[in-house]
């Protein structure tokens, strides 16, 4: 490329060509399942293989109607299956392409985020501290940077990276690991420095590829919930078979039918098996995270979204998460008399505005910069120069220093927090006790305040900075507006039970106006980060007990933070967006990385990516967390507790000497209403009104637990016997295909009264658009129980008969009984004096 092109930039037309000609930039492209791999998924499942034996044994039977029904059941139940996964691998696939990682690069001279996978041989990118490289690349300009490439090598010391302008890509290509050179290699992480780099090698061509990174092998690891519930359907499958064969056995042995006992074990096996629990788990989870995401919360660990509810404390950034992350100049500082800012500078505030600019990145991210660039841009630093040094920010020196070449020797300037610069300038102490009184003034107003000074040199600049004779300009403040959003979302999180704590690194007395305007409770003052450091565990947990501000906060005093706070019993969600809050994002319950300003560290460190900084999507976030939770609780009491009633009534008949009540063909129609029941309608029914006015839940509170567990089996009792008493006193009032019948219409209603108790949210009108669903589901599935109690063909395959309207109204009632008593219970507590509704929304 040429040099020109070195500061500019591929154009819009030549990266398309380098695209089509190169590919693009990755080694695998993530792929979900197709609908293939998911129909081969399906029939391999322990449901299908029984109703595969029953159609066969049906046919075998010579009853050409019920295989064929059975055999056509199969198939919708297999639709039903590719559907909903479909439908999951759908919302997987809107994630993964907001998930794609990005690179800053310089096109036709103007700064852009592009997907890495765009990137192309000859692209201009810029990197810094925390980016994790997406192409190999020559560093052309910038600092001596650090880089980890302990991908590459093993070797977890980082190694020096030098910038030269005139590097090219020229065989033989150099190994990871050494030091001085130029190249720059994809998977590495910059620990410290900045830069710009030209792309050499894309995709299969990097050192990553050439290494052969097998990055396609790496699967998506189950979440503990989905492994316990593996484990429960693999046990309850072994608990079918072991039925199936008992139940073959005593029919045989008693009745003399093994025809008629091994029908009966199926569908007994049919019955038990609680197939749709991975199922839901799958559809939640994946639906779960659409939904974060459509709130503008990527979701990287789906495990998060079963804690995200139960957060107790928000630990929060205050620059770009409260506030706009838009800083402006509102306040100059020199020599004793403050300047309003406008368009341009007044000669009193020139060499403050001047040194502050060569102390700024000239292509710098960071809003402060940009606010000093767009109203000041200094004379000696031309677009086409480079500092000669830079002195990056650092927890020992709070200050960014940058050396420039001018005429006749060097000019220095530095830029940061006025305590580093009142030390580099080695002010006197009265001197300095003036300007603390300022900063506390300035501060007060909510200002962010920076000092900035400068250094003239005849010659070369002194190796380190602090042996140079710093001379200080004056004091710089910055407005970053509360987010409009803000004040609102934080009184929501009060109501919720939920606590924030700020953590950032301005002046005390800034961080508590911030506070103030946003709502936090400032009422227990400030902590800074001299006190953290001077306390032990135990006494800093005490401390912070009850404190929701800190500031000057180091970023590696952030995992102390977190640890205290855990160490107190709190729940924590953590947000970070530097390399240093890696830690903290690992150690917290659920790490919170910035989508915009966050390094790549912290998105891999974190749970959850806030794809706009923004605090309300974390509360919207927590909103959406507490609704996942509390539906797959439902739905997974509902899946336990229709299995009860399946089961109990295709084997307690025969126990009891009656004729048999369920046939595989009435367990298909059964399923085919659960299936849609438990993973449609419950994903999709909204939050309780009252959910964010209600306290988190205790951090001991499981999923699904024993209470549970108690609940589901008693419900699905329930069901059983008001069930089995309409069977057994139809078959003394009708004949046994009418009691049938009529038992059967009751099981299909009160599966569908139920679904509509365990689902429904208080505070949520009962044909609400959130149950089109529901109400779709419950339409069809009453249009196919008329056809079968009505027309004859599908009698006799179901082996019932049409039952006498006295015997169906019994029937009808029975089933809207024994689904409906606990939703009916809920509504009278919530109505009764002290009951939610009488408190007014919960």
């Amino acid at each position: 490329m040429s040099g020109d092109g070195r500061r500019s930039g591929l154009d819009e037309a030549e990266a398309a060509r380098r695209l089509l000609q190169f590919g693009p930039n990755e080694l695998y492209r993530a792929k979900g399942r197709g609908l293939l791999t998911i129909l081969l998924g399906a029939l391999r499942e322990p449901m299908f293989l029984l109703l595969l034996g029953a159609s066969v044994l049906y046919l075998v039977l010579g009853d050409l109607g019920e295989g064929l029904f059975l055999t056509g059941g199969a198939c919708i139940a297999i639709g039903l299956v590719i559907f909903q996964e479909a439908r999951s691998e759908r919302a997987l696939a809107t994630l993964r392409e907001l998930a794609e990682p990005e690179a800053r690069v310089i096109r036709g001279g103007i700064e852009r985020k592009i997907p890495a996978r765009d990137l192309v041989p000859g692209d201009l990118v810029l990197v810094g501290e925390g980016d994790r490289l997406a192409a190999d690349a020559l560093l052309l300009r910038g600092d001596i940077l650090s880089v980890d490439e302990s991908t590459l090598t093993g070797e977890s010391v980082p190694v020096a990276k030098s910038p030269d302008v005139a590097a090219t890509a020229a065989e033989p290509y150099p190994a990871p690991g050494g030091e001085g050179g130029v190249f720059l290699f994809a998977g590495t992480l910059i620990v410290r420095g900045h830069g710009a780099a030209e792309v050499a090698r894309t995709g299969a061509q990097t050192a990553l590829g050439r290494i052969g990174a097998s990055l396609a092998g790496i699967t998506d690891e189950p979440t503990p919930l989905q492994r316990t519930a593996g484990r429960l359907v693999g046990l309850l499958g072994l608990v079918a078979l072991a039925f199936c064969a008992v139940l073959v056995v005593v029919y045989g042995l008693i009745r003399g039918d093994w025809v008629e006992g091994a029908l009966a074990g199926i569908t007994v096996s049919i019955a038990l098996i609680p197939e749709e629990f991975p199922m839901v788990l799958a559809v939640f989870l994946a639906m779960g995270a659409w939904r974060l995401a459509r709130h503008n919360v990527l979701v990287r660990r789906a495990a998060v979204i079963e804690a995200l509810g139960g957060a107790t404390l928000l630990c929060v950034d205050k620059t770009g998460t409260l506030t706009e992350n838009r800083m402006r100049l509102a306040r100059l500082w020199v020599d004793g008399a403050e300047h309003k800012v406008g368009r341009g500078s007044v000669p009193a505030t020139a060499a403050l505005l001047e040194a502050a600019a060569l102390a700024s990145a000239p292509r710098s991210a960071d809003p402060m910069d940009r606010a000093i660039l767009e109203l000041h841009s200094p004379a000696i630093a031309a677009p086409h120069q480079e500092p000669v040094r830079t002195w990056p920010l650092r927890p020992e020196r709070l200050a960014v220093i940058q050396v420039w070449s001018g005429d006749g020797g060097q000019v220095a300037a530095a830029k940061g927090a006025p305590e580093a610069i009142f030390k580099l300038c080695r002010l006197p102490a009265a001197q300095g006790a003036a300007l603390h009184k300022v900063l506390d003034d300035l501060a007060a107003e909510g200002l962010r305040v920076l000092a900035a000074a400068s250094c003239r040199c005849e010659g070369d600049f002194p190796e380190t900075p602090e042996a140079a004779a710093w001379v200080f300009e004056g004091l710089l403040g910055f407005q970053d507006p509360l987010r409009a959003d803000v004040p609102a979302a934080l009184a929501e999180a009060r109501g919720a039970g939920i606590s924030v704590a700020m953590i950032t690194g301005d002046h005390p007395a800034t961080a508590l106006e911030i506070a103030r305007q946003a709502g936090i409770d400032t009422r227990a003052g400030v902590v800074t980060g001299a006190e953290i450091a001077a306390l032990n565990p135990t006494d800093l947990a005490r401390r912070i007990r009850d404190v929701r501000v800190f500031a000057r906060i180091a970023p590696e005093q952030k995992l102390q933070l977190v640890e205290a706070f855990k160490a107190d019993g709190e729940i924590v969600a953590m947000t970070g967006d530097g390399v240093n809050d890696a830690p903290a994002l690992e150690t917290a319950h659920i790490g919170i990385a910035m989508g915009r300003r966050g390094t790549d560290v912290a998105r891999e460190a974190a749970d959850l990516v806030l794809l706009d900084d923004s605090f309300a999507s974390i509360i919207g976030g927590v909103r959406l967390g507490r609704r996942i939770f509390a539906n797959l609780r439902k739905a997974l009491t509902y899946v336990t507790a229709i299995h009860v009633p399946i089961a109990g009534l295709a084997l307690l008949p025969i126990l009891m000497g009656l004729p048999p009540m369920l046939f595989p063909m009435h367990v298909v129609l059964l399923e085919l209403v659960v299936d849609p029941v438990c993973s449609m309608v419950f994903e999709a029914e909204p939050s309780e009104s009252g959910a964010m006015r209600r306290r988190p839940r205790k951090a001991s509170e499981t999923l699904f637990g024993p209470r549970e567990i108690g609940l589901a089996v008693l419900q699905g009792l329930i069901v059983l016997a008001a069930v089995l008493g309409v069977y057994a006193w139809a078959l003394q009032a009708a004949t046994e295909p009418q009691a049938r019948a009529a038992a059967f219409a009751a099981l299909i209603l009160a599966n569908l009264v139920l679904a509509l108790s365990d689902s429904a949210s208080a505070g949520v009108r009962l044909f609400d658009r959130h149950r089109v669903a529901f109400w779709a589901i419950t339409a069809t599935a009453v249009a196919v129980l008329g056809l079968v109690l009505f027309v004859p063909m599908l009698e006799s395959i179901f082996q019932i008969s049409t039952p006498s309207p006295g015997v169906l109204t019994v029937a009808v009632l029975a089933g809207l009984v024994a689904g409906g008593w606990f939703g009916l219970t809920r509504l009278l507590r919530r109505l009764a004096p002290g009951g939610r509704s009488a408190q007014g929304p919960t």
